[in-house]
């Protein structure tokens, strides 16, 4: 599932991809398959199968990226969404189902604002558009748009790049259903082990979006690695630490670059 542990996770090698290529043109092409279990609040077990497809575009000091996903769900009909956010419903003896189908589109515009070889540290701020394409009627997305401002940081110190990601989200609200707009945050590091192979730690946090609902906090741990000039391979794990996040998952990406 696309946690925003995944995207602070994308936004630090955004930020370091446009920092090396500034005034460059550079399109990266990607594909995901991320699988995650949980409860998210309820009386069963939710199972979610994600399968983002990304475009990414970074020219000058701007990247814009558009994610499409299908998403899979198998769980209680009162969980509902398969990415940011899994919003669990009131009431108990929820009929459990599976559905599928594409999920919400994501997309993102960020401006380079600060070049950490220029200034003390490296910084992009920028905007996110969640479009509710996901059928609501089935359970995939509350059918409604959201709108987040973001900023994301990082510092070069040798091998090791601590980085991190602050952002506020408005949410709209499904019919009957009042979701609060809130901060959230991530922090994290990377570790450069040689030119071609990153590992790196992740911690994501947001506050309840539903009232009597539970806050996201989660750790993600991962490595990157260079395959070629233009192939990246991404594996991560996630453990979750509230109700609204996963129990467990995993996930792995692979990228093209052109």
């Amino acid at each position: 599932m696309a946690h925003i542990a995944r995207i602070a996770l994308a936004a630090w090698l955004t930020t370091t991809a446009s920092s090396i290529a500034l005034g460059a043109g550079l399109t990266t092409l990607s594909i995901g398959a991320d699988y995650s279990s949980g409860n998210y609040g309820a009386s069963e077990r939710t199972e979610i199968y994600y399968v983002p497809v990304t475009a990414k575009h970074e020219t000058g000091r701007w990247t814009l990226k558009l994610v499409v996903p299908y998403i899979r769900i198998t769980g209680p009909s009162n969980v509902i969404g398969a990415a940011d956010p899994v919003v669990t419903l009131p009431g108990a003896g929820a009929v459990r189902r599976t559905e599928s189908g594409i999920g919400d589109v994501v997309a993102s515009a960020f401006r380079n604002v600060l070049n950490e070889r220029d200034a003390s540290f490296g910084l992009d701020i920028g905007t996110k558009i969640k479009f509710g394409t996901a059928d609501d009627s089935r359970g995939l997305g509350t059918g409604k748009n959201d709108f987040s401002l973001q900023a994301d940081f990082f510092k070069p110190i040798g091998a090791i790049t601590p980085f991190g990601t602050l952002g506020y989200r408005w949410y709209g609200d499904p019919p009957g259903i009042d979701l609060r707009n809130v901060f959230y945050w991530a922090i994290g590091a990377s570790y450069r082990r040689s030119q071609s192979t990153s590992v790196g730690l992740v911690y994501d946090w947001r506050d309840r979006i539903l009232q009597g609902s539970g806050h996201v906090s989660e750790l993600t741990a991962y490595v990157s690695h260079g395959l070629s000039r233009d192939w990246k391979l991404q594996l991560y794990g996630i453990k979750g630490f509230a109700d609204a996040s996963p129990d467990h998952g995993a996930g792995a990406m692979l990228a093209y670059s052109f």
